[in-house]
C-alpha cells in the first residue's frame, strides 16, 4: 500500500490536527486557464510573465521579489498590484485536483505560500478565518489582515472578535480576495518579514497554536532565501521532528536548511504524499 512510504509519526500527526500542510508553488503545476496556459506560480514563471512573457536580467531573474521591486520603481506599485490582480483575480483557472484532494482531508489549519484563490474557492462552503499577510502599512505594528468567512462572504475583523475553533487559512504572502493585498517586492518582504520575526505579522492566536506544531511542506522549494525566511518565522517554535518536506530531488542548500531546522526529508512528490495521505484515512472494508 502506498501510505507504506509515509512515517507512522506523520499519520499520526495529520490525523491529531498537529502537522499543518504548507503548500508551495509547485503545488499549482497543473493549473492552465482556458488556452491550457500554466499559472505563474513559481518564481521564474512569475518574472516571465510580469515583463510580458520576456525574461529580464539575469541579476533580476534571481528571484521575483527582486523583479517585481524593479517594476515597482520603474512603473510604481500600483503596476505590480495590477499583474497580481490580472493573474489570480481576473483569469479563470482550473481547479486543482491537489487542492481539492487536500481540502477533503479537513485540516484546521492550512499555510499557503502562493497568491491563487484556490483553496479560498474550494472552502466557498465553509466558514473559516483567513490571515493575509500585509506590508509597508500606515499606522500600528501589525502586519497582518484577519477577515471571518461567515460562508457567504468574507467579513474584516480582528483578533478578539474571532471564533479560533474554525478552519485557519493564512496567505502570509497575499491573495486578491477579498482585497488586493500582496507581499511582492523586496520591500514589502522586508519590511514584512521584519515584523513576523518580531512576532507582528501573524496574530496572537496563531502565534500561541503554532508552539509545538509540525510541518508538511508540499510543493515547497526552498533554494532561495525567501521561501526559506519565510518558513523559519512562521514555523518558530515547531515541535520534535519540526516536520517533514516532500522533496524528490532536494538541493545540496536545501537538504542542509531543512536538517538544520529540524525537518525530515520525504524522496516523494508532494502528490504522491497526498495520495498516500488519503488511502491511509480512508476507512477499508471487507
Amino acid at each position: 500500500m502506498m501510505n507504506n512510504t509515509l512515517p507512522e509519526s506523520l499519520l499520526e500527526a495529520m490525523q491529531s490536527g498537529q502537522c499543518v500542510p504548507v503548500i508551495g508553488s509547485d503545488a499549482l503545476n497543473n493549473v492552465t486557464d482556458s488556452q491550457g496556459n500554466p499559472i505563474p506560480a513559481d518564481s521564474d514563471s512569475l518574472i516571465i510573465a510580469m515583463n510580458q512573457g520576456r525574461p529580464m536580467a539575469p541579476k533580476l531573474m534571481y528571484e521575483f521579489p527582486r523583479a517585481a521591486m524593479n517594476i515597482e520603481l520603474k512603473k510604481g506599485r500600483k503596476a505590480v498590484t495590477r499583474f497580481l490582480d490580472t493573474t489570480y483575480r481576473d483569469t479563470t483557472w482550473s481547479v486543482s485536483e491537489f487542492h481539492q484532494q487536500l481540502a477533503s482531508l479537513n485540516p484546521d489549519y492550512i499555510i499557503d505560500m502562493n497568491r491563487d484563490t484556490q483553496l479560498q474557492l474550494l472552502w466557498q462552503d465553509t466558514p473559516h478565518i483567513l490571515v493575509v499577510g500585509v506590508a509597508r502599512i500606515s499606522g500600528g505594528s501589525e502586519r497582518y489582515r484577519l477577515f471571518h468567512y461567515n460562508g457567504s462572504q468574507y467579513l474584516a475583523t480582528q483578533a478578539s472578535w474571532l471564533d479560533t475553533e474554525l478552519p485557519v487559512l493564512f496567505k502570509p504572502v497575499g491573495t486578491p480576495l477579498p482585497e488586493s493585498l500582496y507581499i511582492a517586492s523586496d520591500a514589502d518582504y522586508v519590511d514584512y518579514l521584519t515584523e513576523l520575526m518580531g512576532g507582528f505579522g501573524m496574530p496572537p492566536f496563531l502565534k500561541q497554536q503554532r508552539l509545538g506544531k509540525q510541518y508538511l511542506l508540499l510543493g515547497l522549494r526552498l533554494n532561495r532565501d525567501t521561501p526559506r525566511m519565510l518558513l523559519s518565522d512562521i514555523a518558530y517554535g515547531a515541535g520534535q521532528p519540526a516536520g517533514w518536506a516532500c522533496l524528490p530531488d532536494p538541493t545540496a542548500n536545501e537538504v542542509k536548511f531543512l536538517q538544520r531546522k529540524g525537518f525530515e526529508i520525504l524522496p516523494i512528490t508532494h502528490e504522491e504524499c497526498l495520495a498516500a495521505l488519503i488511502e491511509a484515512t480512508t476507512p477499508c472494508y471487507a
